[in-house]
């Protein structure tokens, strides 16, 4: 049996979504692409899961794009291979659940893109991130590196293709947290347990606030949290909430 490219494992309220395909150092090719989407696709309309760790089988997170399934086909195919790419970047993106990046080794052009469609990234102090693709006489990750670490830095690495090391990563605002190798796989579940035993609702029309405000001015942005803040006292049991955290201070104090 071909064994599944992207695995996906659920929890209790934690999900795991796993690049398999370690013999190819989870390259990405068009078959990959599709079990990506349909694997981010399969949480629509799911009100159980709270929280989802996105890692990879192996040693290196992903090696970037399979160039090897590029030989022989035309610019047509190559467009298309490119579209279901970006479909499968965006439908991360776009996931209602907070979706966590465990990277434990090299990220390389299109891993890149997988991680940095993820809501934050928790590397290994082992782990390293290159976008050779302009070297490669491509173009890519032109986007999402300039929204993370701002243009003049995305331009140097992209335009030398130099490998960034993890504590650079951290320092450009690419990765949220730096851990030991041996401790990373515990830090992802105890971020995710974290993200997990806040109220639901709460935390994912956080992710939309954050996410819809990004894209638009000050003012307007306020207007997407009062709308959050609106949904959040008519479909909750929001009282609870303020309860718990009055006796959390409480404790604290």
């Amino acid at each position: 049996m071909t064994p599944e490219l992207v695995r996906t494992v659920r929890q209790g309220p934690i999900a795991r979504i796993t690049l398999n395909r370690p013999e190819a150092r989870n390259a990405v090719n068009l078959e990959l692409c599709h079990a990506l989407q349909a694997a981010f696709d399969s949480f629509q309309g799911d009100g159980e899961t709270a929280v989802i760790i996105l890692d990879a089988a192996g040693p290196v997170f992903c090696a970037g794009a399979d160039m090897r399934e590029r030989k022989g086909k035309d610019e047509a195919w190559v467009l298309a291979r490119r579209q279901a790419s970006f479909r499968a970047y965006a439908t991360i993106e776009a996931c209602p659940i907070p979706v966590v990046c465990a990277v434990q080794g090299a990220v390389v052009g299109s891993g890149g893109e997988i991680s940095m469609a993820c809501d934050f990234i928790v590397a290994s102090d082992a782990a390293t991130f290159l976008f050779p693709e302009p070297q490669w006489g491509t173009v890519g990750a032109t986007q999402r590196l300039q929204r993370r670490i701002g243009v003049a830095r995305a331009k140097e690495l992209l335009f030398t293709g130099r490998k960034m090391d993890a504590q650079e990563a951290y320092a450009a605002g690419l990765v949220s947290r730096l851990v030991a190798v041996d401790d990373l796989e515990a830090e992802v579940e105890a971020i995710a347990e974290k993200v997990a035993s806040a109220p639901r609702v709460a935390m994912r029309l956080t992710k939309q606030a954050v996410d819809q405000g990004s894209r638009t001015d000050l003012t307007s942005g306020i207007e997407i949290e009062m709308a959050a803040i609106r949904q959040l006292l008519t479909q909750t049991d929001w009282q609870a909430g303020v309860a718990k955290f009055s006796s959390e201070v409480g404790n604290a104090g």
